[in-house]
C-alpha cells in the first residue's frame, strides 16, 4: 500500500480524534451561502516522505498530478500572479477582474534580491546554490513577505522552502501555516514532490526526503463524514513516477515531462464544498 495513504489516514483519525474544535469561536472563513467555517485542527503536524522510495500520491481518491505540478509551476517557474497563466481554476475566487491575486505567491518568487552571487531572484538563488554550493545551509525561499501583505488577496498557506542536500541526496522541508486537510493535502505534497524530482535532476542530484510541516492542519466541520468515509478506503501500491530526464533546465520542463503509470486509486470525490 501506499505510505502517503497511510500518513494521510493517520494524520486524518488524530485531528478528528484529539483536534480542538472552533466552535464558539469567531473565524473568517465562510461557506458559499454565508454560514461560518468551522474546524477541527491540530498543531504542529509533521510528515516525512521518502522519496527515493515511492512518489507519494493518495490512492484513497485520486489526485490530480499534472493540475497541481501546472500550480507549483506557475508560483516556481512562471512566477505569475496571474490566474490566466494557469491551467486549472483554484484560485479563481481570490482574482480581481484583470486575473490578479495581487503580490502574492508568484511576484513574490519573480522579486530579484542582491546576493553575494550576483542579482537574482529566490528561485535562481536556490538553482545557483545547488550546483555551484550544494552543501549550503542557506538555501531556501520564503514568500511571507510581511511588507506585501495588504497587497495580496490571500496570504500564502505554503510560504517556505528549504533545501539541503546529504550526500547526492535533496532534501527539502516545506512550510506551510495552515492547510484545507481533505481539499490541500496531498495536492501540496505531490506537487513539491515533484519540484524536489525537478530540482534534483536539473542539480545532478537525486531526490530524498520531503518533510511536510504544517502549523495548522484542519478539516473543515461540513468535509468531516467526507473524510471518515474516506479513510476507511481500500488502499493500494503508490504509482508509478517518471520525469523526461532529457530536461537540464529547470525552466523548460512542462507538465507534458511527468509520467504517472500504474495509479491504481478509489473513485474520485466530486462537490466538496470549499471555504473562501
Amino acid at each position: 500500500m501506499s505510505k502517503a495513504d497511510v500518513l494521510f489516514v493517520n494524520m486524518c483519525r488524530d485531528i478528528i480524534e484529539n483536534g480542538y474544535s472552533s466552535e464558539g469561536q469567531q473565524v473568517r472563513p465562510r461557506w458559499e451561502d454565508g454560514t461560518p467555517a468551522h474546524t477541527i485542527k491540530r498543531f504542529g503536524i509533521v510528515n516525512r516522505y521518502d522519496l527515493a522510495e515511492e512518489f507519494p500520491a493518495l490512492t484513497l481518491r485520486p489526485t490530480a498530478i499534472k493540475s497541481a505540478v501546472d500550480e507549483v509551476l506557475w508560483i516556481w517557474q512562471r512566477k505569475s500572479n496571474n490566474i490566466n497563466d494557469l491551467k486549472p481554476h483554484i484560485w479563481d475566487e481570490w482574482a480581481d477582474e484583470d486575473g490578479s491575486i495581487g503580490k502574492a505567491y508568484g511576484y513574490q518568487m519573480g522579486v530579484k534580491y542582491k546576493f553575494v552571487q550576483g542579482e537574482m531572484d529566490q528561485v535562481d538563488n536556490v538553482l545557483w546554490n545547488l550546483k555551484n554550493a550544494p552543501y549550503s545551509r542557506r538555501i531556501m525561499t520564503n514568500i511571507y513577505n510581511f511588507a506585501d501583505l495588504s497587497e495580496m488577496n490571500l496570504e500564502p498557506c505554503a510560504y517556505s522552502m528549504t533545501f539541503n542536500v546529504t550526500g547526492n541526496k535533496l532534501n527539502a522541508i516545506l512550510n506551510q501555516r495552515s492547510q484545507d486537510i481533505l481539499a490541500a493535502n496531498n495536492w501540496n505534497v505531490v506537487q513539491y514532490s515533484v519540484l524536489v524530482h525537478m530540482f534534483a535532476q536539473v542539480s545532478g542530484l537525486v531526490p530524498g526526503e520531503l518533510v511536510h510541516v504544517i502549523a495548522d492542519a484542519h478539516i473543515y466541520d461540513r468535509h468531516i463524514d467526507i473524510v471518515k468515509e474516506l479513510i476507511e478506503r481500500p488502499q493500494y501500491p503508490a504509482p508509478k513516477f517518471r520525469l523526461n530526464p532529457d530536461i537540464k533546465n529547470f525552466y523548460d520542463f512542462t507538465t507534458d515531462d511527468i509520467e504517472i503509470t500504474d495509479y491504481q486509486k478509489n473513485p474520485q470525490i466530486t462537490g466538496i464544498p470549499i471555504a473562501v
